[in-house]
């Protein structure tokens, strides 16, 4: 197969979907790919090192998307990209279909085939394509909100940690699962008083069990929301609904009740978000304020650590991507149902519910185009 790894062109986005190490284990296979030249500098990646892998470089995106029968990225398209999109192109990466129609429409004109790391799901559930980068959210959320809390940034100018004599600051995580864990594991290290909201409860029972004692699990409803949003210092949105809008656990109403410097920061803010008053922002301009709240709503977090998001990233995603160069995706997806739930646009047809449901479109049985 031709696998095509173009420049990320998202603001500030400099991570790359593919490691030399990658590059490698797809051209021993006998597999050809072609590296957009640049594309790994962000990441710490010289056009050097994959032509020492064995891949090829070319010059410009348009080379690149007109060259592969698969296209691997880290994030969406975005508008730039839509047309260089043809019809049976396979484009494996980061969708989130759901949070943004004008995707959804230019990716069923194309007629390509949408195969969303975001919705490859193991029996158990997990997403194992997620995760290394909710990990990496995860962590960075409460760098970024520890950072954010400073006076000097309109924060509340709270350490996180404490001192001794003064109490330290508290952390609110709205959600348990990977982002979550990971997100209280760092602020709890940092010496916060951390408190974990969810509604499942064996895993509340899990994380009570794992983490240290300055965290605490609750079970969450609007009710303990309003209740702890009054004196918590940064307050991280970290829920996921696999392939579909997050739900706005925070309203704009809820606003009033914080601490003026109080810190927002929605990992969610790429599927939609759970804070109402969230709306994505970059890297360049990673907050702003309303109601003398700090919000930071960067869409694409990770990317600000490229050379180790990267790697997590390749970790991940290499095994599919064999799998899919070996056998091809009809094959590959019908060997493998985690592979096939990462199906979500085939032909022009959406065929992945929760994509499906966000916008009314018709939903079509996936099996009939294996």
């Amino acid at each position: 197969m031709i696998i095509g790894v173009p420049t990320e062109i998202k603001t500030s986005e400099n991570r790359v979907a593919l490691t030399p190490a990658g590059a490698l284990e797809l051209t021993k296979r006998g597999h050809q790919v072609f590296i957009q030249s640049g594309a790994g500098e962000g990441s710490g990646f010289s056009d050097e090192t994959y032509l020492e892998a064995g891949a090829k470089t070319l010059k410009t995106i348009e080379d690149v998307y007109k060259k592969a029968e698969m296209i691997m990225k880290v994030k969406e398209p975005i508008r730039k990209e839509y047309s260089l999109i043809r019809k049976d192109q396979l484009v494996f990466t980061y969708f989130h279909f759901a949070s943004y129609k004008p995707l959804t429409r230019a990716m069923i004109k194309s007629e390509s085939v949408c195969l969303a790391y975001e919705t490859v799901e193991l029996p158990s559930g997990a997403l194992p394509l997620l995760i290394p980068m909710s990990e990496v959210a995860g962590r960075m959320a409460v760098q970024e909100g520890a950072k954010y809390l400073e006076k000097h940034v309109k924060g509340r100018g709270v350490l996180l940690g404490g001192v001794p004599g003064v109490s330290p600051g508290k952390v609110l995580i709205l959600g348990g699962g990977i982002v979550g864990t990971q997100a209280a594991k760092l602020a709890a290290g940092l010496g916060a008083q951390v408190t974990i909201l969810d509604i499942n409860l064996q895993r509340l029972r899990h994380l009570a069990d794992i983490m240290p004692a300055n965290v605490t699990t609750m079970y969450s409803n609007e009710y303990t929301i309003r209740q702890l949003i009054r004196d918590h210092d940064l307050i991280v949105g970290a829920v996921l609904i696999p392939g579909a809008k997050a739900p706005n656990l925070v309203t704009r109403e809820m606003l009033k009740d914080m601490r003026p410097g109080t810190v927002l920061v929605d990992v969610a803010v790429d599927q939609g978000g759970c804070i109402e008053t969230c709306k994505p922002t970059t890297h360049k301009k990673p907050t702003f304020v309303i109601d003398d709240v700090v919000h930071y709503c960067v869409a694409n977090m990770p990317g600000a650590v490229p050379y180790t998001s990267t790697i997590a990233l390749t970790n991940a995603t290499l095994p599919y991507a064999i799998e899919l160069a070996n056998k091809g995706w009809k094959k590959a997806c019908q060997d493998r149902e985690d592979l096939r739930l990462g199906l979500n646009i085939i032909n022009g047809k959406v065929v992945y519910k929760g994509v499906a449901d966000a916008f009314d479109l018709p939903l079509e049985d996936v099996r009939e185009f294996l």
